[in-house]
C-alpha cells in the first residue's frame, strides 16, 4: 500500500503481452524523500526496454521465440535492417535528472548504462532505497529501477549512448550536440549487484523470521507440457473461457 514509483501494465490475454501490448505506469509521490537530488522528473525520462517479434507471438504454438530486436522507448535495429531512428533523450548540462527504468520485456533481460556517466539508484520495483553509485544495472523481465544521472562528466559536443549488453541503443543528446549516432563504447567496472541494495525504511517482511516461520505455505508447481506445448500451474494449463469475461454470469 501507498507504494510510489515506476510501473507497468500489460496485457494478461494469451500472448499479447509479448506482441507489444504493454506500456509504463508511474506513481509520483509528493513526499519524495529524494526530491533534492533531481531536478527533472517527467515523462521524456521515462525509459522502456523491451523486445519486438517479426511473427506474432501465437504463431509459435506455444514454444518460446527469439527477439528480431531490442527496443529502448519503443525504438530500435535488427541485424540486416534499416538504420531505423534510435530514441532520443534530450538534456541540458548542468540539470540532474531521474530515469525511471522499466524492462517490459517478454524475455530478455538487459544490461543499462550511460557511457561515461554514473548512475545513482534511488528506487527499485516500488521501493525506495538507500542511494546507490554505479555505472550499469542489470534488469530483468518486470523490473524498474529510478536512477538519478548529474551531467558532469560529459562534454557538451559529445553525445552519449543509453546501452545494452547486445546492440540496441539510444541517444541521450545534450543542447546543442551534434545530431548524430554516438561512438563511445559500453564499458562497466562498477555494476549493481543487488546485495549492496537496501531499502531507504525497512518496512520488515512479515511472519517469523526462521525457516518455516510463514504464516501461509503456498506451493506451486511450474511445469511445461511438451504434448500441448503448453505452460502449466499445479499439473493445469490455462483454458480459455468459452464466453467473453465481460458477458458472464459472476
Amino acid at each position: 500500500p501507498k507504494q510510489a514509483g515506476a510501473f507497468w501494465y500489460h496485457s494478461h490475454l494469451s500472448s499479447q503481452y509479448c506482441d507489444g501490448l504493454r506500456g509504463a505506469f508511474i506513481v509520483y509521490d509528493p513526499q519524495d524523500p529524494h526530491k533534492a537530488l533531481y531536478d527533472v522528473d517527467n515523462e521524456s525520462t521515462i525509459i522502456t526496454l523491451s523486445d519486438w517479434y517479426h511473427e506474432p507471438a501465437r504463431s509459435s504454438e506455444g514454444l518460446p521465440l527469439t527477439a528480431q530486436s531490442t527496443l529502448i522507448n519503443g525504438k530500435g535495429r535488427y541485424i540486416n535492417g534499416p538504420a531505423s531512428p534510435l530514441a532520443v533523450i534530450n538534456v541540458t548540462k548542468g540539470k540532474r535528472y531521474r530515469f525511471r527504468i522499466i524492462a517490459m520485456s517478454c524475455d530478455p533481460a538487459f544490461t543499462f548504462a550511460v557511457d561515461n556517466h554514473t548512475l545513482t539508484v534511488i528506487e527499485a520495483d516500488g521501493e525506495n532505497t538507500a542511494p546507490l553509485v554505479v555505472d550499469s544495472l542489470q534488469i530483468f523481465a518486470g523490473q524498474r529501477y529510478s536512477a538519478t544521472i548529474g551531467f558532469v562528466r560529459t562534454p557538451i559536443s559529445e553525445p552519449s549512448l543509453a546501452s545494452m549488453a547486445v546492440g540496441i541503443s539510444a541517444i541521450l543528446r545534450y543542447a546543442s550536440a551534434p545530431v548524430a549516432d554516438p561512438t563511445t563504447s559500453y564499458v562497466t567496472t562498477n555494476p549493481l549487484r543487488e546485495v549492496n541494495l537496501h531499502a531507504l525504511t525497512n518496512p520488515a517482511a512479515p511472519g517469523l523470521p526462521f525457516i518455516g516461520g510463514a504464516d501461509v505455505v503456498l506451493n506451486i508447481a511450474h511445469s511445461f507440457d511438451f504434448n500441448t506445448f503448453h505452460y502449466t500451474m499445479g499439473g493445469y494449463a490455462f483454458i480459455p473461457p468459452t464466453v467473453p469475461v465481460l458477458q458472464s454470469s459472476a
